[in-house]
């Protein structure tokens, strides 16, 4: 990853406000990805098919805003065409391929430990890149959340792991990485729509030649989608895994670290995970218990510390 080190935050004190507002939608709208899937999983579809059509409808969704934003910016594609490339092969496609190859071989709680450990990725690069070495209060708020995570995926309990599935997961985490390093640079003159409706286009290419040649199996039905509150059209669940958990994901996701910084931006994004036990509650019922609530806490706590100990 070269010239990646442009993480200069907007210091006004409303504009981070919003940059934290920005993040939690994101967050918020990423966690809801889960349990939207789960309903279709259990339908049969492939993990596969979900991830290609959430990221083919999400480039198509914001392809008029994509090209709005790029009017009279043409050039900046030319020069920040290895910078796409890297977003929409690492950040969308490669996060996304690594993470479902990744709970093939193992269980889904420890990859996405795993995955999640980008937070911590991205302040070792700051701080060997940049010299930006993190506070002790920042090292606290990644340890509060990094318990949190561990009591919110009930890792107590004991869970399957696998070498290979470890090395998918460690791959997915490196993807996980690169989005938020790529989306808080604010020297490459991109909007956040372009960056984000050009790279989830090369993302949806990258899957769509994944799923040709085979690699990405790819299974769908047309029956009607089963969630807590009562049956759906399966496109329904789909839309909304395109344009919210996408789209919107995505696009708040890259203004929120552009006005927090990446380190800042990463922490918060944790709150995904919260926000998935909340909306599995609501969809499929799955009652979240007591550990899982403390460890919402903890990691909202972790968060609050990471901000605080933030130079900025």
């Amino acid at each position: 990853m070269t010239q990646l080190d442009n993480d200069t935050p907007v210091v006004v004190s409303r504009s981070v406000g919003g940059g934290l507002l920005l993040a939690v939608a994101s967050a918020t709208s990423f966690g809801l990805s889960g349990p939207l899937a789960t309903g279709l999983l259990a339908n049969g579809w492939s993990p596969g098919a979900i991830v290609l059509a959430r990221i083919g409808l999400a480039a198509l969704g914001l392809a008029p805003f994509t090209l709005a934003s790029l009017r009279g910016r043409w050039g900046l594609l030319r020069g920040q065409l290895a910078r796409l490339l890297m977003y929409g092969v690492l950040a969308v496609a490669g996060a996304q391929f690594c993470y479902f190859s990744a709970v093939a071989k193992m269980d889904v709680a420890p990859a996405l430990l795993i995955e999640y450990t980008a937070p911590a990725a991205v302040v070792a690069w700051l701080w060997i890149r940049r010299g930006q070495r993190p506070r002790l209060l920042t090292v606290f708020g990644a340890v509060l959340a990094a318990l949190g995570l561990v009591l919110v995926l009930n890792l107590v309990s004991g869970a399957h792991l696998a070498w290979s599935g470890v090395a998918w997961a460690l791959a997915a985490m490196v993807g996980a990485t690169s989005y938020f390093l790529i989306s808080a640079d604010t020297g490459t003159g991109l909007p956040p729509l372009s960056l984000a409706g050009v790279g989830l286009t090369v993302g949806a290419v990258v899957l769509g030649l994944l799923a040709v040649t085979g690699i990405l199996p790819m299974h769908a039905d047309t029956a009607a989608v089963s969630f807590a509150p009562g049956p759906v059209a399966w496109w329904v669940p789909l839309l909304l895994l395109g344009l919210v958990t996408a789209a919107l994901a995505y696009v708040t996701g890259i203004a929120a670290s552009r006005l927090l910084g990446s380190r800042v931006a990463s922490f918060v994004a944790l709150l995904e995970v919260v926000a998935a036990v909340g909306f599995a509650w609501l969809l499929v019922d799955q009652l979240p218990g007591w550990s899982q609530l403390a460890g919402g806490l903890l990691i909202i706590a972790g968060v609050v510390a990471v901000k605080l100990g933030d130079r900025r």
